[in-house]
Order: structure tokens, then sequence, then C-alpha cells
């Protein structure tokens, strides 16, 4: 995406391996799903996730079974294999607190977001990731353009330079998501993405001869130092390391091509500044308060946003495209500013106006403090 909650996974050393090799043959049908979609019950089984993880014999239940059908008859998985795992995946209820929004009515606060992240750990332990993975991070600018700073930013908002890459069986998480997301009303759009997600897993397992339950990370299912969902490893990620193979848990060097891939292929521009300063005037809020976060991406011109009352005392070209943004600081004023591209290239890894300002600015910050 990572400043989530993280959990202890269930123990996987006495549960079956999965090859998940190609086959022709048809197992047999499983069960019907129970009446209600929230059926589970309690595990007599010993884990190590606590009184939030359940069994819930999934394989019951007739969307996981039609998950199952789709599996086989579009990736040639063996049936029953994938019985056999959903069988002996868990429910988690805390994923399923955690993955709901936040109380309606909570004020944003930019400053006491900013400090969360520019925190003295992250910014002495970029500095050793920075010293350590120079060489890395240099290549990765010239064969991406994306700038070092930029890159350990991310890295170290997202899980402090591999602290915290997350302990939560991502089989577990993707499929209490995918068939038991909470009611919300995108419920069944939010299942959807988890579903595919899982569906990526899966391949990922089998493409690098994986056990997909010996893989853990966010509660959402997010893996590795980058925090890369299943689809984005993928799509996007590389091997940067050179060994044959992309390991985004194990491999800095690999999660340091992964984070400039990504943002390359979501439209990242080589030496475009960032951000600008602005100011609104507020006699005019009318016209350019709809302009914000409409979609996020650089959709406006300058000379378009100065006519609607944004005003930058740099100089900015009036033909570069930008979008506005907004950043509600609790009791202060709220900050604008205009990104460009880059900026929402970086929006593109977490929807979030705030999380980019913060990735930028740790970044800046372990930037300043290196020696020339």
């Amino acid at each position: 995406m990572r400043f989530l909650i993280f959990f202890l996974a269930l123990t996987t050393s006495l549960l079956p391996t999965f090859t998940f090799a190609k086959s022709s043959r048809h197992a047999l049908k499983v069960k019907s799903e129970p009446t209600t979609a929230h059926h589970h019950k309690k595990s007599t089984k010993k884990d190590t996730v606590g009184s939030e993880s359940e069994f819930t014999n999934f394989v019951q239940w007739k969307s996981v079974t039609e998950f199952i059908d789709h599996m086989h008859e579009q990736h040639g998985f063996e049936q029953q294999e994938l019985i056999t795992l959903f069988s002996n995946a868990s429910y988690l209820e805390k994923v399923v607190k955690l993955i709901n929004p936040p109380a309606a009515g909570k004020s944003k606060n930019w400053t006491a977001y900013r400090q969360r992240f520019l925190e003295p750990v992250r910014v002495r332990s970029g500095l050793l990731f920075w010293d350590k993975y120079e060489t890395e991070l240099r290549r990765a600018q010239s064969e991406f353009g994306i700038p070092p700073e930029i890159i350990v930013g991310i890295l170290g908002v997202e899980t402090i330079y591999g602290r915290s890459q997350g302990t939560i069986r991502v089989v577990d998480a993707l499929t209490t998501l995918g068939f038991a997301y909470p009611e919300t009303g995108n419920r069944e759009t939010r299942m959807r993405y988890f579903r595919q997600e899982l569906e990526q897993v899966l391949l990922y397992a089998r493409e690098n001869n994986l056990d997909p339950l010996s893989l853990s990370g966010s509660f959402a299912g997010a893996i590795g130092l980058p925090q890369f969902m299943p689809g984005s490893i993928r799509r996007y990620a590389v091997d940067f390391d050179g060994d044959g193979r992309i390991d985004l848990r194990n491999s800095p060097a690999d999660a340091i091509g992964s984070v400039a891939s990504f943002l390359t292929h979501h439209g990242w521009t080589h030496d475009l500044p960032l951000t600008y300063p602005v100011t609104a005037d507020k006699t005019t809020e009318e016209q350019w308060k709809p302009l914000i976060g409409v979609v996020l991406a650089a959709t406006h011109s300058m000379d378009e946003l100065r006519r609607a009352g944004i005003t930058s005392p740099l100089d900015i070209p009036p033909d570069l495209l930008v979008g506005l943004i907004d950043l509600e600081d609790g009791n202060h004023p709220t900050q604008y500013r205009v990104g460009s591209e880059n900026f929402f290239a970086i929006t593109k890894y977490n929807r979030s106006f705030y999380y980019a300002m913060a990735v930028i600015e740790l970044g800046n910050a372990i930037k300043s403090r290196r020696q020339p």
C-alpha cells in the first residue's frame, strides 16, 4: 500500500504442501455452502492467531466451490488440492473489523498523520537502507527514472524497510475478505476484488513453486517490503537482483526495482516536479472546490486553476497539467497544493493524498540528512 495492525499467522508446519499441478481430470464436487454466508465454528486446532482466528469449512460454501471450479477450468488447478487448501483456511474476524472504513465524523489531521511517518526510527532506518542499497537505488533511477528518495519513502512508510511486513496468512486474509466481506454498500465490488487477488496469489504461488499457505502479509493480503498485492506482484514486480526469481519478502533489491517498475507503469515522468504550494481564494470556493479529488490524476492546467482562484508563489508553467490537493489538518487551516502526474502516480500505490505526501516528505527528510 504499512501502518497496519498485524497478527501471528497460523502454524503451517503440519499442513500439506500444494503443488497445484495442471490436470485434465475433474475432482468430485463438494457440498454447498451453509444458508448463512457468515456461518463458522470455533476450531479445536491449535493456532497462533488467537481468539480472532476461527476455523471455517469454506468448502461447504457455494461461492467457494464456484471459485474452485473457476480455478480448475480457467487455470488447470487440481480441484482436490484446492479443496484441501480451503479446508485449511481460517476465517479471521479481526481482518473483517480492520477492513471497515473509519467511523464517520472523525476529522482528518495532516500534521498528526505526517508525524506518524517522519518519526526518528523511520528516518534512521531509511538512512541505513539508502547507504546499504545505494547501488540498487541508483540503478533503479537509471533504468526507471524514479529518484531514490521516492523509493526509500515508500518502503519506509510501508514496512520500515521490511521490519513490519505482516504475519497474517495471505490465503486466510483473502479468503475471509473474498467470501465474508462485511456488510457495506460496496460489498460485492470489494469481494470481487479480493477474490481476484486470491486467484492471483494462487497463480503466483504455482509459478514460483511456493506453498500458498506459507505466504504471510498484511490484513488485506499485501506481501513483502513494498506490500504489493498479489496481482501487482504478477504485473509489475521484477527480478532486480538477477537470481532468477522475484522475492519481495527477502530481497530488498527486488523490492527496490519493483517499486520503480510500479511507478513507471503508472505514469511517472522523469524530472517532473511533484507538488507546488498554492493558496485558495475562499471567495471563489464554489469554483475550485469541485475540482478536488474528482479523479486521482493531473487533469487541470494551472491557467484553469488560476481562473478558479488558485494561486502559487512559485512560477508554475501555465500549461502544466496538475491536480488540486487538500490536506485537512484538524483544527488548523486546510493546506492546499497542486500535484503533477508524478504525485498522482504515488497515489496509485495507495489512493490517498496524505499517503503520497508522507512518502514524499519522509524521502526528502532522509535525503537531507545524508552526507554529501
